[in-house]
């Protein structure tokens, strides 16, 4: 489902990336797990379409995206990938459940769609009584809940999750594991995941371990 061939990613004269080659199926739970400066954030980045390789081709859902640009690219960005950061990036002016449903309004589906979805999404993460309250009115395990909702809300292909669990305190950390792993059995999902957390990469289909730019 997401196929990369040969991905190489300099900064300056500095190379991050050396050719590196990557697939994954739907329904996988695959993490890439190495020390820091091994390239892990930057491949995530590189596929997720935050940043463009220097070389290499990159097919999501058999349609090349490293090619993409501007409106066309921001569009499928939003359809097709969902994200999960460990700083939650959640709006503070906004609700639980508005911060749910920006993604879904920026795609232009109708509102009542939308809400109704994101409604069902906090049940199922078990945040429906504080779907009316702002980020700093949760806690730090139900904010990474409520952004998990947000990167499901358009149906994505895969969720691309960078560090998810390094905020959390390992109560909450593994309650994320856990989820992930529902939402898979749940709904096919597929998630790629770059994680120093050993045990959330054990809890993975697949483990692909990084050093100096490529995957050994």
């Amino acid at each position: 489902m997401l196929v990369a061939k040969n991905i190489y990613k300099n900064y300056g004269s500095l190379p991050v990336l050396k050719g590196v080659d990557i697939e994954i199926s739907k329904g996988e739970i695959v993490s890439i797990a190495g020390s820091s400066g091994a390239g892990k954030s930057t491949l995530l980045h590189i596929l997720g379409t935050l940043d463009n390789p220097d070389k290499g081709e990159i097919f999501l859902e058999n349609e090349r995206i490293d090619k993409l640009k501007g409106k066309k690219l921001a569009a499928f960005r939003n359809t097709h990938i969902g994200f999960v950061f460990q700083f939650h990036h959640l709006l503070p002016e906004f609700t639980a459940l508005e911060n749910v449903c920006i993604p879904g309004w920026i795609a232009g589906r109708k509102r009542k769609e939308v809400t109704e979805k994101a409604e069902s999404l906090l049940n199922i993460l078990g945040l429906k009584a504080r779907e009316e309250h702002k980020p700093n009115e949760l806690s730090g395990g139900e904010q990474q809940r409520v952004a998990v909702a947000r990167a499901l809300i358009n149906n994505p292909s895969i969720i691309m999750a960078d560090e998810p669990t390094g905020n959390l305190d390992s109560a909450n950390a593994k309650e994320l594991h856990n989820l992930f792993i529902d939402l898979r059995n749940r709904f096919q999902q597929t998630f790629l995941i770059v994680t120093h957390n050993e045990e959330l990469a054990q809890m993975s289909d697949r483990i692909l371990h990084m050093k100096d730019g490529k995957i050994i």
